[in-house]
């Protein structure tokens, strides 16, 4: 997919931050119907992509390892298709973009608008539907009051990007939001489970190994620059997603990645499964779990919590549910919790956190 040559090529428009929306949606509408050029919101060298490529998403996922996404038009198409078609939207309704474009979601949200014939909005405007990340979610239900009146005027307000706690959706209902869960990611469009059912055309099966894979119309053609990746992680039809799942009478449940677990002391830990706990156990704060080398242990499990409590309510909540070899061997308070692509904590910058105090 490297060598594309020139008569099957199309150029690559690189949007950067200056641009306005309004800019960028004239771009985008070019570049879905072919008569402009494709577009990456994101870092990228390249110049051309195949000509079928519309949109290019470069992202470096949970592993770190740089991938430029490609995506065509009847993909993104299909994408926006399916998800107006469960939340029955109509010509002529609105989405605000409240997340970034240099991420799947956001796009996502100005093709739904294009879609629907309107142009997106933001916060200061009424919205039928919006898309946000679960800390979004959190800051609306615990003091910003602007964001949580704007989604309390939408008729739904997709939720994605990382787990959202039981306990925080709870929430959201009972101040007046609708909130629709929704997993997926870059290489299939974005979300294409909702409220853990399958969109239209996207089928779900769950591996020997307990992993999620998906298909669908909406899939991505492929990595740009990693077309050996690609062949790993699809046979042509499947994607074979890093998150463990269960499907239970038609339905599709997450219940972790499956490349976050530690080994600490002998006993597997999944990263995630903790921050998810945590999450639900204590909702009006924001928690990151990560490792660290440790002579003792292999890898130790530390934490990093956004606010102050005590130290204690955490450990023996962690104890209670999961055993004394899950209780984080260090806590810090008072941390912002940097984030990589959406909802999704930066590990890596959290690990140099720990490193500069220690």
């Amino acid at each position: 997919m490297e060598n594309s040559s020139q008569s099957d090529s199309r150029e690559l428009l690189h949007i950067t931050p200056e641009w306005a929306i309004p800019q960028v949606v004239e771009a985008l509408k070019a570049a879905l119907d072919g008569t402009g050029p494709a577009m990456t919101f994101g870092e990228s060298s390249r110049t051309l992509v195949p000509a079928q490529c519309a949109i290019v998403i470069p992202t470096s996922g949970s592993t770190g390892e740089p991938k430029d996404v490609a995506l065509t038009a009847d993909a993104l198409r299909r994408s926006v298709k399916a998800s107006h078609q469960f939340l029955g939207a109509q010509s002529g309704e609105r989405w605000s973009l409240l997340l970034p474009i240099t991420h799947i979601a956001g796009i996502n949200v100005l093709v739904r608008a294009i879609e629907l014939g309107t142009n997106p909005v933001d916060m200061n405007e009424v919205a039928e539907y919006t898309a946000i990340v679960p800390t979004q979610l959190h800051r609306a239900l615990h003091g910003e009051e602007k964001l949580l009146r704007h989604l309390q005027s939408a008729k739904a307000v997709l939720v994605g990007g990382a787990a959202s706690s039981d306990t925080l959706l709870e929430q959201a209902r009972k101040a007046g939001i609708n909130p629709v869960t929704t997993y997926g990611m870059s290489e299939m469009s974005g979300g294409c489970i909702y409220n853990n059912v399958p969109l239209d055309g996207v089928e779900v099966r769950v591996n020997a190994d307990g992993a999620i894979e998906l298909a669908g119309p909406m899939q991505a053609m492929g990595y740009l620059n990693a077309p050996k990746l690609w062949n790993e992680v699809t046979d042509g039809k499947w994607f074979i997603t890093s998150d463990g799942g269960e499907i239970r009478d038609g339905k599709v449940f997450v219940t972790g990645r499956l490349d976050d677990q530690i080994n600490s002391g002998g006993k597997k830990i999944s990263l995630s499964v903790i921050d998810n706990f945590l999450h639900d156990k204590f909702p009006r704060q924001r928690f990151a779990s990560l490792s660290l080398h440790d002579k003792e242990w292999g890898e130790k499990l530390v934490l990093v919590v956004d606010g102050s409590m005590d130290e204690n309510l955490i450990k023996d909540a962690i104890r209670l549910e999961f055993g004394g070899f899950a209780v984080p061997k260090e806590i810090l308070f008072g941390k912002e919790i940097p984030l990589i692509s959406i909802g999704k904590p930066d590990r890596k910058k959290l690990r140099e956190l720990f490193e500069r105090i220690n």
